[in-house]
C-alpha cells in the first residue's frame, strides 16, 4: 500500500513537471496529452493503494486485475466517501479523454488546446488553465488518500 502510495506520488511529481517546465516551453498538444496519460497513471497507482487499504481492513477479499473492475470495486467499497466517488470519476474522464479523438488550436501559443469529442459528454477543450484545475484535483486527491490511510497530510 505505501509502496503504491509512493508511486503515486512521484508520477504526480512528473505531472507537475510535465505543467510547469515542458508545457511552459513547447506548449504543445502532445505534452497536454502526456500530462493527461500521467494523470491517468497517477490514479491507477492511486485505485491500487486504496484497493490495498480495503483488503487489509477487510474491506475487500481480492483485487482484480483488469481497471474497469478495480475502479467499479473502489467505488462500492468506498462508496460513503463522497471525495474518492468524485476522484475516481474524474479518472474515468480522463481515461475518456485519453482515448477520445481529438484536434489541435493554437500550438506554440499560451492559449493551445487539445479539443476531444468525449461520447456522452460532449466536446471538451483542454487547455494549460483546466490542466491546472486537473492537476489541482490530483493533488487533493492524495491529501485525502494520505489522511485517510496513514491519518495525516503530508
Amino acid at each position: 500500500m505505501e509502496e503504491a502510495l509512493e508511486d503515486a506520488k512521484d508520477e504526480l511529481k512528473r505531472v507537475d513537471h510535465l505543467i510547469f517546465v515542458s508545457l511552459k516551453y513547447t506548449r504543445t498538444v502532445d505534452v497536454i496529452k502526456s500530462v493527461i496519460e500521467r494523470m491517468i497513471t497517477f490514479f491507477d497507482f492511486a485505485i491500487d493503494a486504496l484497493l490495498k487499504y480495503a483488503k487489509g481492513k477487510k474491506m475487500i477479499t481480492e483485487i482484480p486485475s483488469n481497471i474497469g473492475l478495480r475502479s467499479s470495486l473502489v467505488k462500492k467499497s468506498f462508496s460513503d466517501n463522497a471525495e474518492i466517488l468524485e476522484g475516481i470519476e474524474f479518472y474515468q474522464t480522463l481515461r475518456k479523454l485519453s482515448k477520445a479523438k481529438y484536434t489541435k488550436r493554437e500550438e506554440y501559443r499560451r492559449h493551445v488546446t487539445m479539443i476531444a469529442a468525449i461520447e456522452n459528454e460532449g466536446v471538451v477543450e483542454v487547455d494549460i488553465d483546466l490542466l491546472c484545475v486537473y492537476y489541482e484535483k490530483t493533488k487533493k486527491f492524495i491529501s485525502l488518500m494520505e489522511t485517510m490511510i496513514f491519518g495525516k497530510n503530508d
